[in-house]
């Protein structure tokens, strides 16, 4: 049995970064013929975008300011050039957000992930992500049926129905969330119904702790795990080395510090940040609101791509305090004011009936100086008064926090 979906997963990692920074000006020239692209990218000169450094000089556009663009500049926020007739489907998630479907093969790019978890053309598979106006259902039914597997729109709920179709079909595959099928099973086992055709899964929208993992692999049941949004599809996925995950191919993902466009070092926690080479609808610097870190090497498995360790948190550490928002980016802003300073924290704790600012840095110095000016600007960047705590470098977690809320009430 082949170990790979194709040879791309196995070139040198130098190999796919020249492809993929070769590609990305023409890209970037397609993203343009969008308004607001070509807005947000005034200046840049598409044939000098071919190194990471040079991306990061881009600007980031984050997922959470795409309600408001689709709503000021409906459907899309003009950022896709196509006409609405050349894309398969149009969904839209809550938001709302809405999203177009390319045309081609496996435009979720979910094929790579259902094969490293098993999945091989011929097989059935057993659908239960929701097929209702939002993307899921269709992410991995059309990743599936790219990857030359049948597929059984199965939808989530309604038991009672699944059974039949499970019997009927004997799937051997499973996607959806990995609550779903903990259901299925626990419901089937209780009514006793046959569904132990099932013997792999691609799970995803859900936590998947290591608890449930060790239960579907007492049912029989191989289960791996897939990251991916509506607007880019698959991102990365679980493969049999069981060792972070691997990111897909035709993405060129950043991990940065929350709040900025700039990347973190190796191994340090950000957000993820993703610019894809679909040419129908090209995201530059998607910042998606989910952190991360990346592995060091290359995968057991013998997949070159970057390797993320998975879901680590949200981004977005806005917080109300004393009645004023107090954001990650403003964090990110004190620390280009003081460049002698590593990583930074704010926590917000409560005494009594008042909110308290405590801004932790790690520094080699303990100058009163240095805290001096650090109130000062703290004040200056947030508009409130706090305590600045200077601490040791490397002391504090690297967990991706700009800002953490202790409080709790």
């Amino acid at each position: 049995m082949t170990d790979h979906y194709d040879a791309l997963e196995t070139r040198e990692p130098a190999q796919r970064e020249a492809e993929l920074f070769s590609r990305l000006p023409d890209v970037l020239r397609k993203a343009l013929a969008a308004p607001a692209y070509a807005e947000r990218l005034q200046g840049i000169d598409p044939a000098a975008v071919i190194s990471r450094a040079a991306l990061a000089r881009l600007p980031v556009l984050r997922k959470a300011e795409l309600p408001a663009l689709h709503k000021a500049a409906p459907p899309f926020g003009g950022l896709v050039a196509g006409p609405l007739g050349s894309f398969g489907r149009l969904f839209t998630s809550p938001g709302p957000i809405f999203e177009p479907e390319p045309v081609h093969t496996d435009p979720w790019r979910g094929a790579r992930a259902l094969f490293a978890a098993g999945f091989r053309p011929g097989d059935v598979v057993l659908n239960t992500f929701s097929y209702h106006l939002t993307p899921g259902g269709f992410i991995f039914d059309a990743s599936a049926r790219a990857l030359g597997c049948a597929v059984i729109p199965a939808g989530p709920g309604n038991a009672e129905q699944q059974f039949e179709l499970i019997e009927a079909y004997r799937p051997v595959g499973y996607s959806g969330t990995p609550d779903f099928l903990k259901i299925l099973l626990d419901a089937a086992a209780s009514a006793g119904r046959d569904v132990s055709s099932i013997k792999r899964a691609l799970v995803s929208g859900a936590a998947f702790p290591k608890s449930l993992q060790d239960e579907m692999k007492s049912r029989g049941i191989d289960a791996y795990q897939a990251f991916g949004t509506a607007d880019l599809g698959l991102i990365a996925f679980e493969t049999p080395a069981r060792e972070g995950m691997v990111v897909n191919e035709d993405l060129i993902m950043e991990i940065v510090r929350p709040g900025t466009g700039d990347p973190v070092a190796p191994g340090d926690v950000g957000e993820i940040v993703v610019t894809s080479l679909d040419p129908q609808h090209p995201w530059i610097r998607l910042a998606i609101g989910d952190l991360t870190a990346t592995l060091p090497g290359t995968s057991p498995c013998g997949r070159t791509n970057m390797r993320i360790k998975g879901w680590m948190g949200r981004a977005d550490q806005t917080t109300k305090v004393k009645g004023m928002f107090v954001r990650p980016e403003q964090i990110a802003e004190i620390g280009k004011r003081h460049p002698e300073l590593g990583r930074l924290r704010l926590v917000v704790t409560r005494s009594g009936e008042s909110d308290l600012m405590t801004l932790k840095a790690e520094t080699a110095s303990v100058a009163a100086s240095l805290q001096d000016e650090l109130t000062a600007t703290l004040r200056a960047v947030t508009k409130l008064g706090g305590k600045v705590e200077l601490v040791a470098s490397g002391s504090l977690p690297n967990d991706g926090k700009a800002i953490s809320d202790e409080r709790t009430s």
